[in-house]
């Protein structure tokens, strides 16, 4: 699919929608600012995207309100709801190819991952949304026979979602299903790299049908746009996937405002525990190469953590350092391309700096740890492992948001647990093994809102996403338990006469 012409026919065509979306309609900003947004594999300008001011934050708000209160989304039925958001998700899998590129070129991931993954994750995400919206329920509870109780469902409002730039329409799709199925409106702000693909599903959403003011689309940056959203009195909700650093900001954002719910899903340092039973090295190479290489490991679940039992040591990192030599790093847009560019040179020189941190705390470079391919004037990162690493340096507790891996070794099953908890974090893990007893006990060990045994995974749409510790606030995306974010409950008691 990706050597196909429309590629390389959208690929050069550069038509970008570059303006807000507010109230069912692209305008410019208020006061005419605009940022660049550059391809990462390229170190090009792609385009000049309008910056969302605090007039236009003002104005957006007050839309999606008018929508809420007075528009016709939250009063049709479930059905409705149904309808429209499933026609969405279907133009957005017919546009894919296009969408694809977009999120390559603005982001610097293989389009080979975004045709293969992200599109399709985003559409299944809005049409698994979609059908859950006429099928909860709201209760009766149990009274005497003159009471009449019941506990409905209500959506809260004004939702603001701040996305960030490494998966922008799978995320987007994972706070836009639940969000827009409960009845709400949503303002969504992108990262300002990764403004494109969404402001060009904005025009999909009014295809599809959704009245204006529904979902509107605000670029600009976090320390302007991102915290107009936070502190903003007539916004209800704030849904944030980022960092855990900024994550404190809106929690303080909501404090010094209008107390307004507020949902984190935030980053990680995810253990890999590999057991001295595991037999099959290459094929749980391959799983750790898939949890820290994937996206140039620019991935909050990313397993950068490897835990290896001494007695198999060796051999593991054998079959590690041969699999990640497959992952081989180019342009995002050429098929063979496993790993493409950093998000950004900045990002690249951050996680550059930890590799000379790790160098220094005194673990060993195994493979890696250099910039490549400099002459394109992209950010390139070859695969980096370290060996010989103590949990207390700073590569194995700091999240480096890049394909560095920390390779620490244990003997017991019990160290083996003392370790992987041993982090602000809890995310995601994972535990290979061919013990059944061992899988138990440690999966039951682990404090991480996701385990995966002798796999890397997620879960799909039907399984809750979110962290322990300083890896979540507020709830779980993902399942029927991401639509209580953006619900709230009311009892009603009727006394009968």
């Amino acid at each position: 699919m990706i050597d196909s012409p429309d590629v390389t026919q959208f690929a050069v065509s550069r038509q970008f929608e570059t303006r807000l979306f507010i109230d069912g309609e692209f305008k410019a900003s208020s006061d005419g600012s605009t940022f660049d947004t550059v391809n990462p594999a390229t170190g090009e300008v792609l385009a000049y995207v309008s910056h969302a001011s605090l007039d236009d934050v003002n104005h957006a708000v007050a839309c999606a309100r008018r929508a809420f209160e007075h528009g016709p989304w939250r009063r049709m039925s479930p059905k409705e709801r149904k309808r429209v958001l499933l026609s969405f998700a279907e133009l957005i899998e017919r546009h894919s190819t296009e969408l694809a590129v977009l999120e390559s070129l603005d982001n610097g991931k293989p389009v080979r991952d975004a045709l293969a993954n992200d599109l399709p994750g985003t559409v299944e995400l809005l049409r698994w949304a979609a059908e859950a919206t006429d099928k909860i329920y709201d209760q009766v509870t149990p009274t005497s026979g003159d009471i009449v109780s019941m506990v409905i469902r209500e959506p809260i409002g004004v939702v603001a979602a701040v996305i960030p730039w490494n998966f922008p329409l799978e995320i987007m799709a994972v706070k836009v299903g639940p969000a827009l199925a409960a009845g709400n409106s949503l303002i969504i702000k992108p990262a300002e790299q990764t403004s494109l693909s969404l402001l060009r599903v904005a025009s999909l959403a009014n295809e599809a049908g959704l009245p204006p003011g529904v979902l509107n689309i605000l670029p600009g940056f976090g320390e302007t746009t991102g915290q107009y959203l936070g502190r903003h009195q007539d916004v209800d909700c704030l849904s944030f996937t980022g960092s855990t650093e900024v994550g404190r900001f809106f929690l303080k954002y909501a404090a010094e405002s209008n107390l307004k719910r507020v949902f984190l899903e935030l980053g990680g340092k995810s253990p890999v525990i590999v057991m001295d039973d595991v037999t099959d090295f290459e094929a749980v190479a391959e799983q750790v190469a898939n949890g820290v290489l994937y996206s140039q490991g620019q991935v909050c679940s990313s397993g950068s953590r490897l835990l290896v039992h001494k007695a198999v040591k060796g051999r593991m990192l054998s079959a590690i350092e041969r699999v990640f030599r497959r992952w081989t790093v180019g342009d995002p847009l050429a098929p063979s391309t496993r790993m493409g560019a950093m998000i950004s040179e900045g990002h690249m020189k951050r996680v550059l700096s930890y590799v000379e941190l790790g160098k220094k705390e005194g673990a060993t470079l195994f493979m890696g740890g250099a910039q490549v391919l400099a002459e394109t004037g992209g950010s390139f990162l070859e695969p980096t492992v370290f060996a010989d690493v103590r949990n207390s340096m700073r590569i194995a507790r700091e999240e480096i948001f890049g394909p560095v891996l920390s390779v620490i070794d244990f003997e017991t099953v019990e160290e083996a647990i003392e370790i992987a908890n041993d982090t602000n974090y809890g995310l995601a893990s994972s535990l290979y093994t061919n013990d059944l007893n061992i899988a138990h006990k440690v999966s039951r060990a682990i404090r991480a809102g996701t385990v995966s045994v002798n796999c890397f995974s997620e879960g799909d749409q039907a399984v809750p996403f979110g962290g322990f510790k300083q890896s979540g606030f507020g709830g779980r995306e993902k399942s029927l338990a991401a639509h209580d974010i953006y619900t709230q409950p009311k009892a009603i008691w009727m006394q009968l006469r």
